[in-house]
Formats: structure tokens, C-alpha cells, sequence
């Protein structure tokens, strides 16, 4: 990790170190997924000053895990997580914080915001360790479960029938067809959206924007890279919803559920000139991922490990 610009161990006063050494010394000793993972996420940063903070705030948040709960690796956070460490480090009640003082408003934005930003590149690379454990088989599932998947043709026309729904008016079914096509995010999950999930995630290219989702019942905080499909409909979507309240809805303002979804999937795919009955027996939970690799199986690989110092 001290091998990256800006981030050379300091081990003592005025050694020519630029990042504190316990912290270095921290995030090397993570099992290699993980330290790739870190590594790659800071190696992306546009300068020394972003990398040597977000070292520092990612040190923070695994110290305080592994005084939170041993066991609990930095890939398998929820949530729920993230808000115990905010709310601790906004009431001063983190341990190793220095004389254990409240942070201020604005500095735990910040952390979190330095956070989201790594979880959402961990996210995009595939390796966020979510596991998702299915229920017990329904009919419905039985019957969903022996219809074959969507192919990658299929894919296309499906997203030819999102641009044609924009084209009609139908803004929030062309998005939550979209967003549900490219992230696999839970019905229930694209129901809870609202504008302050969309944000924008810096990256080593420059910002893009990403969908900061809770998963319900699990409380698993995942960050969507938003398609190029989806990006100009929730700027419109954005641009007409209220803060905090939903922005894909019906048209009488009711939220939507699994059925307004599947019924939006057909209108999509039949739009887009998939057969009728291959159109009728498409449901969302066939395009739900039951990992994080298949929630981006386009998305690139990690770059090739580093070398540890």
C-alpha cells in the first residue's frame, strides 16, 4: 500500500512519510481480495490528498469493525453498519477516536461519503460478500425457475423497449425497467428510491452516477452503477419528485409493487418486439442477482494484484 504516490508509511516525526504507518501497516495485512480491492479504489484516486483521506477514513472504519465484531470482514458490511459508525463517531463515542470527541455534522458526511465511495467501486468490481439465501420454493417460484433466463439478444430488445416507453411519457416504467435490466435490485428496493439515492461516485475517470439503495430486511446499503439507459430518466424523475419521496410511482402518485413491475417488464419487452408469450412470462425475480457478481457480470475486472511491500 506504501508503494501508492501519496501514501508512504510514516513511521516516525519527520521520517518523509505521508500516511500513518499503523494505518498502512492495517489495510496490508487484509487477505489479498480485499487489499486489492482497497488498493485499486485508492490507486484511482485524482491525487495524494484524496488517497491519504481515503485511507485514513477506510482504517477507521475497519478498526472500529474488528472492535465491533472480529468476524465481520470489511467486504460484508451492511447498512446498517456504516450508520452505527457515523452515529458513534457523530456523538464522540468511537474509542479510538482521540479523547473520544463529537465529530462535527459535516466531517461524518464526509466519512460516509468516503465510504459509499468505496463500497459503490467494490460494488461495480463484484466482490461485496452479500449472499442472499432463498426461501422455500412457491408454485410461483417453481414456474419462474423453469423458464429459461433472458439471452443477451433478448437483453437488447428489452432495453430498446425501455427507450420506447420514454419515448411514450412512461418516464417511471422506462426506469424501473432499466434500473431492474442492469442492477437486479429487488422490486421493494426500486420502490424505496427517492433523489437522495441518486448521487454521483468519483472515480479515476471523473464522476458517474450511481443508485445508493437499502436492501429491506437486510438493511445492506449496495451501490448501482446507473446505466447510460437509465441516467437521463432519473434526471427527469429527479427534476419532479419531491426530497424523500419515491420517484418511481404511479401516475395517481400510489406506490408500485411486483405487480406494477412485471406488468412494466412486459409492456418493455413487448415494446422492444419480444414475442407475446416470452413477453408475458417474464417476471422481475428473473432478473434479480443472488450475488454481486451476477449483478455485474459486464462490469471489468479488478486490476492485477500489487505487489506488498
Amino acid at each position: 500500500m506504501g508503494q501508492l504516490p501519496g501514501l508512504r508509511p510514516r513511521r516516525r516525526p519527520r521520517d518523509g512519510g505521508e500516511a500513518a504507518g499503523g494505518d498502512v501497516d492495517l489495510i496490508d495485512a487484509l487477505d489479498p481480495l480485499t487489499w486489492r480491492t482497497v488498493a485499486a479504489w485508492l490507486h484511482d484516486k485524482p491525487s495524494a490528498a484524496t488517497r491519504q483521506v481515503g485511507l485514513q477514513v477506510v482504517a477507521s472504519f475497519l478498526r472500529w469493525l474488528r472492535d465491533t465484531d472480529a468476524a465481520l470482514e470489511l467486504l460484508a458490511v451492511t447498512g446498517a453498519h456504516l450508520d452505527a459508525y457515523c452515529e458513534m463517531a457523530r456523538t464522540g463515542a468511537l474509542t479510538r477516536t482521540p479523547a473520544r470527541r463529537p465529530l462535527a455534522s459535516r466531517t461524518v458526511a464526509r466519512k460516509r461519503s468516503v465510504l459509499l465511495s468505496f463500497y459503490a467501486f467494490a460494488w461495480q468490481c463484484g466482490v461485496v460478500r452479500h449472499n442472499q439465501v432463498p426461501g422455500p420454493p412457491t408454485a410461483r417460484n417453481r414456474r419462474i425457475a423453469g423458464t429459461p433466463p433472458l439471452a443477451k439478444e433478448e437483453r437488447r430488445l428489452l432495453r430498446q423497449g425501455v427507450a420506447r416507453l420514454a419515448a411514450d411519457g412512461r418516464t417511471a416504467e422506462a426506469a424501473a425497467v432499466a434500473l431492474l435490466e442492469s442492477t437486479g435490485a429487488a422490486a421493494d428496493a426500486l420502490a424505496g428510491l427517492t433523489r437522495q439515492d441518486v448521487r454521483s461516485v468519483t472515480d479515476g475517470a471523473g464522476s458517474r452516477p450511481a443508485v445508493i439503495t437499502v436492501h429491506h430486511g437486510r438493511d445492506d446499503v449496495v451501490a448501482f452503477p446507473v446505466s447510460p439507459l437509465a441516467r437521463p430518466l432519473l434526471r427527469v424523475l429527479c427534476a419532479s419528485r419531491p426530497a424523500g419521496e419515491p420517484l418511481i410511482r404511479r401516475p395517481d402518485g400510489r406506490p408500485v409493487d411486483l405487480d406494477w413491475l412485471r406488468d412494466a417488464l412486459t409492456d418493455a419487452a413487448l415494446a422492444g418486439g419480444l414475442p407475446e408469450q416470452r413477453a408475458r412470462d417474464l417476471h422481475p425475480r428473473m432478473l434479480r442477482a443472488t450475488t454481486v457478481t451476477d449483478l455485474l457480470e459486464d462490469a471489468g475486472a479488478l486490476p492485477p494484484p500489487r505487489p506488498n511491500p
